[in-house]
């Protein structure tokens, strides 16, 4: 049973996180075989105030 967790910044539409997790639930099956019913998949949403990249905390990045 496959089981992948996503991490991202809020802020997508649920459309999108569908679209998403689709995506990734058929390149699992298509990639290693795995039937569809045994994959897990869920997002972990963080704010930008819980994130740094390249020394840049997005809690004072500018929209």
């Amino acid at each position: 049973m496959p089981l992948i967790e996503v991490h991202l910044l809020e802020g997508r539409t649920e459309e999108q996180k569908k679209a998403l997790l689709t995506a990734i639930s058929k390149a699992v099956h298509e990639s290693i075989g795995a039937p569809v019913e045994t994959i897990r998949i869920w997002i972990e949403e963080f704010t930008p105030k819980d994130y740094m990249a390249a020394g840049v905390w997005y809690g004072d990045r500018k929209k």
